[in-house]
């Protein structure tokens, strides 16, 4: 058996084949991996699938934070100052679904569903040039899904107007 914590295990000293969960950023990953540790990614700015992920009014009750898609789109599991002889460490990366605030599985699939296939794709290589190319591959998904009943978060259809008039200009 092998010891797996949460990165507030690094502060009492490591049990030698200690896996580290780096949530509270990716500095405790980093400490980690800098002592021949394994790790797995999972901070709070980008792997908290129980946080809202948009900010309409009508979003379900959540713990508390912002997650967009496009926020777990940007997650680089091995960060950018870690020695390239420790990104050996670096396992990967886990979202995370904390349902106190979660009542039924239909909430949990609103909540991580969409974002939960977006770390999928973080991980698997970003098989797409941009966030846009990815949009519409996980927009495939969407009425896949949505055929099927299952309750998932759609913001990617979200639209943003702003209205505004011009008195002084006549319509053409």
């Amino acid at each position: 058996k092998k010891i797996i914590g949460w990165d507030e295990i690094l502060e009492g000293g490591l049990a030698p084949d200690a896996t580290v969960m780096s949530w509270r950023g990716t500095e405790g990953g980093i400490a980690a991996a800098n002592l021949n540790h394994d790790v797995i990614m999972t901070p709070t700015s980008h792997c908290y699938f129980d946080y809202y992920q948009s900010e309409n009014p009508d979003e379900p009750l959540a713990i508390g934070g912002y997650l967009p898609i496009s926020k777990v789109y940007e997650l680089d599991p091995i960060p950018e100052e870690l020695p390239q002889d420790k990104h050996k460490y670096i396992m990967g990366a886990q979202g995370n679904v904390w349902t106190e605030y979660m009542h039924d599985f239909s909430h949990v699939e609103y909540m991580a569903l969409a974002r939960s296939a977006t770390l999928s794709e973080v991980l698997w290589g970003k098989n797409h040039e941009s966030m846009e190319g990815f949009y519409k591959h996980l927009y495939q998904h969407f009425k896949q899904w949505h055929a099927r009943g299952v309750n998932m978060a759609n913001h990617l259809s979200d639209v943003n107007v702003a209205i505004s008039q011009n008195r002084n200009k006549r319509p053409k």
